[in-house]
């Protein structure tokens, strides 16, 4: 059941956000697809929407609900554990879930150290200092202000199984027979590592550049929006790992690259103009 202010709240968002109904949904937390279109569709027509009430089933049931937040409480409350988990809902969605049936867990992560949320980035520096060290675990935990289990969590979670391995077998010289071996897995560990210093800096950018939170999901990024942080980043990273890492084509990269130039170049020749008008 929509209000006719939900509604309108809904196709005016989708409007702003360049019709992009994902995004919309993403935020707002409902309605389907096919009913913000056909709302907006409405709109179209007659500048307003009815504002009679209009009454849907409920996408998700009450047990969905109740079965989705119940498991992102017991599961180290972690919103992307719940939905791969659980094949359902958005972020958003949980998010608004969270905020009807469990209110109280805002307040338990200003109370307890163990509930606070530490951001993406964050997480991800003291897994990259953790791989990379000169001093203890103990140390680096220390110095961000979490436990040495937190950050070995952190660390399980953020860098494949196989890498993890490597970082905890026991310290004996290798001996000839397993020297490859040992040698591929701790290629694969620099990989791993390599991979979360540009998934990090990924981020960071997004951050300083479309002033995108700290856990924005690169992947929902426009095209124009990624070409931006690839120039930003070809100077320190290869331009396939940045595009395998954006899940950007390279066809779209450069048809984007050349927009954003050709952009740029007009915008020289219209400051241009303007100095010239004003030394007139």
């Amino acid at each position: 059941m929509y209000s006719y202010e939900d509604r309108i709240r809904a196709v005016k968002l989708y409007s702003k956000l360049g019709k992009r109904l994902t995004a919309t949904i993403r935020q707002l937390g409902y309605p389907t697809t096919k009913s913000l279109e056909r709302w907006y569709h409405a709109y179209e027509r007659c500048l307003d929407l009815p504002r009679e009430r209009i009454c849907l089933k409920p996408r998700y049931s009450l047990e969905q609900k109740k079965a989705a937040t119940d498991h992102y409480m017991s599961h180290d409350q972690w919103l992307a554990t719940t939905t791969k988990a659980l094949g359902y809902p958005g972020r958003g969605t949980l998010v608004a879930w969270l905020d009807e049936l469990h209110p109280q867990r805002k307040k338990c992560a200003l109370g307890k150290t163990s509930g606070i949320r530490y951001a993406p980035e964050l997480r991800q520096t003291a897994v990259i200092d953790l791989c990379t060290r000169r001093e203890s675990a103990e140390a680096v935990a220390k110095k961000i202000g979490v436990s040495r289990p937190t950050l070995y969590n952190w660390r399980n979670r953020l860098l494949s199984q196989e890498a993890v391995s490597t970082m905890t077998r026991r310290k004996d010289p290798p001996q000839t027979s397993e020297q490859a071996t040992l040698e591929q897995q701790v290629e694969s560990l620099r990989r791993d590592i390599r991979k979360l210093q540009i998934e990090h800096n990924i981020l960071k950018k997004a951050n300083e550049i479309l002033k995108k939170g700290l856990g924005v999901d690169p992947q929902l990024l426009t095209n124009r929006e990624k070409t931006e942080l690839v120039d930003a980043l070809k100077q320190t990273y290869t331009l396939p790992e940045l595009l395998a890492e954006l899940g950007l084509a390279r066809s779209s990269y450069f048809y984007h690259r050349a927009q954003i130039q050709t952009a740029d170049k007009y915008a020289g020749v219209r400051v241009a103009i303007v100095d010239i008008f004003e030394l007139i």
